[in-house]
């Protein structure tokens, strides 16, 4: 049985990653602010017939609460095989031509370092695994590529902050598959794509099943060549 972590699991795309890892047999940690939340989801898994999950508290952009759960995790499995980051804000607003500095900040404080910040404290753990894995959860609005084709989307202006915050986690991706490749770590992006949640009011035209089928995907994937890159269902996205 692999030992995975999500954050921010306790509802969305990462709830439904947990309910489908859990299914596949895997031990899953719902990583959660919260942790009221976080018991909350682990005991509605748990009513499901899911047996293997547990809640535990973490908060990626505070650095002491990711060192207790990493405390947690050591004594309890000793080992971490894959870390999904998917704890994410989107910013009250977008704009970064005339944006305020805090919202901006506040997006990259969690969407970027907190990522950062959760794997470099996870980092022993994920080192005691035979194939470790580390998965960034990002999203297409961070593709350079696709913002500068002809036919980008109209409204990904309203997701400009965002996009750049997700944009910095598909570097860091990079820069930490090419860091971590002589350590056997497998480091990826990933996008759902535009799922309904919290995250957007749910307005996203997909079902969190279908968000979190590329999440779980790769975190079943035995492939260990599969590093540095940027995926989703069915393929690869530019950077």
């Amino acid at each position: 049985m692999r030992t995975v972590l999500i954050t921010g699991a306790n509802k969305g795309i990462g709830l439904e990653t947990a309910r489908q890892l859990a299914a596949l047999g895997n031990f899953v940690y719902i990583g959660s602010r919260n942790i009221v939340n976080g018991q909350k989801a682990a005991d509605e898994l748990k009513a499901a017939g899911l047996a293997s999950v547990a809640a535990i508290a973490l908060d990626v952009t505070d650095p002491e609460s990711v060192r207790k759960a990493k405390t947690v995790l050591e004594r309890q499995s000793g080992t971490l095989d894959v870390l999904i980051n998917n704890a994410g804000i989107a910013g009250e607003q977008q704009q970064l031509a005339a944006g305020t500095m805090k919202t901006v900040r506040d997006l990259f404080e969690t969407n970027f370092f907190g990522a950062l910040q959760t794997i470099q404290i996870m980092l022993p753990l994920l080192q005691q695994s035979p194939a470790p894995s580390i998965i960034n959860v990002s999203s297409e609005v961070g593709s350079l590529a696709m913002n500068m084709a002809a036919d980008r989307k109209p409204n990904w202006a309203n997701y400009s902050a965002y996009a750049a915050s997700k944009t910095a986690l598909n570097a860091l991706t990079v820069m930490l598959a090419n860091e971590l490749r002589q350590h056997n770590i497998v480091v990826n992006s990933v996008t759902p794509g535009y799922t309904a949640t919290d995250l957007n009011h749910h307005h996203g035209f997909k079902t969190v099943q279908e968000g979190a089928k590329p999440i779980v995907e790769l975190a079943m994937s035995a492939d260990r060549t599969l590093t540095g890159k940027f995926l989703q269902h069915g393929g690869e996205v530019p950077w």
